[in-house]
């Protein structure tokens, strides 16, 4: 009797615990005069992501679609209810003019149970954000990434070398271009950012190579499960320090990073590169900046002048400096090389596009006598820096977010407010803007022109937000271009890019609970171009 008893208790508790988990914030945008997702027991919103009946890029696009009239709706990830600014103009508000207000990312893990990610730039949160942002800018000026565009030519040649010589031996190769692309993004990485060289091209199974496809498979059921396992129950996860990544991977990069710094230390070694840089970041030797613009107009390293102070602090602890370089390694392995794959494919499919490119990289090779591109010139191809524009405008950036810190009345339209709490989880689609045809006509068709100088003029800066917005935009953009367009310049320069019959068209996206990867490959034919 008593048995039964204790199981009847148990069961009753679970389900008592899974009633409230599963419906709690029912009512929060109800009680708030928002339209929002009616969400699933327990899922919210996300029932169909996580049962890959949609792919992430596909659910961003249906939520912004929903209330095509409305400026802010409601969504729930799980059981955490999101407002969504559907606005430009509301969002260019929160996240740049209100930036006071909406200081944080949300955290996905806890600091104390993930040290290495909870002192990234990304996760960091207040003033400790502000000071760590305000040291390490001056690291991605266009000044320090002159420094290192020549490390990261060296890899973009190594790869056309590589390809040239199968080529030779072969004939034209069909390279599923997000592989190939993902060893090229991991030698960028290993010099840029590590100081070390890898030759992932030729040397296949090198260790770097190998910990980073496993420490990064974001498409693996643990990584998912465990994301997935975070969002919903965030406390039991710390409770059992259940981390993201494997602790063997963030030691490999822990002790490379501080075994570099250490060489380099005792030998007096100088290399301009990501480790470098953090070592006079360490030291207090990098100068302030100002904000600075690239070529496509939208800022690339904001110092606040919004709402922030100079950085008094100049002590960075061993675990503050591995953190940056780790999740400068997340974004260059997996993002960049994401990015790339897609803007290639859009260059396959539109061939005029492509000859149009290959005559302005042809005419600056020519200027440069056969000479490694070069940080200057890379600025003066204009037609390239469209490419890529509408290469991200079309596939980067499916949402950025803040957390309200202190709380906030918004008011919009004529006589409409909606009250930001502290703590309330604001999204802003930058997908949906990209993809809205009210911001970009025909917007799923591939035009470079958009951003042609005279177009460029009228397009909204909130409606082309492919590294964020703000003062928490993305730091590493500068670095991001450059290697985007480094490698369309080089591929463009040595090879007709082509479709073969392994080639999806249009593509599909995998249905993934993270990122955004083809469901079969995006496969391209290089054809070596005959010399002029």
């Amino acid at each position: 009797m008593v048995f039964w008893f204790l199981v009847f208790s148990v069961v009753a508790a679970v389900a008592f615990y899974l009633y409230q988990f599963g419906t709690k914030n029912e009512d929060f945008f109800l009680e708030r005069g928002i339209k929002f997702r009616k969400p699933v027991f327990l899922f919210g919103n996300y029932f169909k992501l996580v049962t890959k009946q949609i792919n992430l890029y596909d659910f961003v696009i249906d939520v912004t679609r929903q209330f095509p009239k409305e400026k802010l709706m409601g969504l729930f990830e799980f059981r955490k209810p999101i407002i969504v600014v559907l606005d430009p103009e509301i969002a260019k508000q929160l996240a740049i003019k209100e930036f006071d207000s909406f200081t944080d990312h949300q955290p996905f893990f806890s600091q104390d149970v993930d040290p290495l990610i909870g002192n990234t730039l990304f996760h960091l949160k207040g003033q400790k954000w502000k000071d760590m942002r305000s040291t390490l800018s001056p690291a991605f000026t266009g000044s320090k990434m002159r420094l290192m565009c020549s490390l990261m030519m060296e890899i973009c040649e190594q790869m056309i070398d590589f390809v040239q010589a199968e080529i030779n031996e072969k004939g034209p190769q069909t390279y599923e271009v997000k592989e190939l692309l993902t060893r090229l993004t991991t030698d960028v990485i290993g010099s840029c950012a590590f100081g070390v060289k890898v030759n992932s091209m030729n040397a296949k199974e090198n260790d770097f190579y190998k910990t980073t496809r496993k420490l990064l498979n974001f498409s693996s059921l643990k990584v998912q499960f465990r994301f997935m396992a975070y969002r919903m129950a965030p406390k039991l996860m710390q409770f059992l320090k259940i981390t993201m990544f494997d602790a063997d991977g963030k030691a490999f990069i822990h002790d490379l990073v501080m075994n570099t710094i250490k060489t380099r230390e005792e030998k007096n070694i100088v290399r301009h590169d990501m480790i470098n840089l953090l070592m006079e970041a360490k030291r207090g030797n990098l100068a302030h900046t100002t904000t600075e613009k690239d070529s496509a107009g939208f800022a690339t390293v904001e110092e606040s002048e919004i709402g922030m102070k100079k950085s008094t602090k100049k002590n960075w602890t061993d675990d503050e400096v591995v953190a940056q370089c780790f999740i400068f390694f997340v974004a260059g392995f997996e993002g960049l090389s994401t990015f790339a794959s897609f803007i290639i494919y859009e260059i396959v499919l539109h061939q005029d596009v492509q000859e149009k490119l290959f005559i302005e990289i042809s005419e600056m090779n020519k200027q440069l006598g056969g000479k490694s591109l070069n940080y200057d010139s890379i600025q003066k191809l204009k037609y390239l820096d469209m490419v890529v524009s509408e290469g991200l405008r079309m596939w980067a950036g499916l949402v950025f977010d803040r957390v309200c810190t202190r709380d906030f009345t918004l008011k919009y339209d004529e006589g409409k407010e909606y009250n930001f709490k502290s703590g309330d989880v604001v999204w802003f689609p930058s997908l949906g803007y990209h993809r809205s045809p009210d911001f970009f006509p025909n917007p799923n068709k591939f035009d470079p022109e958009r951003f042609n100088d005279e177009n460029k003029e009228s397009i909204h800066p909130m409606t082309f937000v492919p590294f964020g917005a703000g003062p928490r935009n993305c730091i590493g953009s500068r670095f991001a271009l450059m290697e985007l367009k480094a490698i369309v310049y080089y591929s463009v320069l040595n090879f007709h890019l082509e479709p073969t019959e392994k080639t999806q068209i249009p593509v599909k996206l995998a249905c993934n609970f993270l990122g955004l990867q083809s469901e079969r490959g995006i496969h391209v034919q290089f054809r070596p171009r005959l010399p002029k």
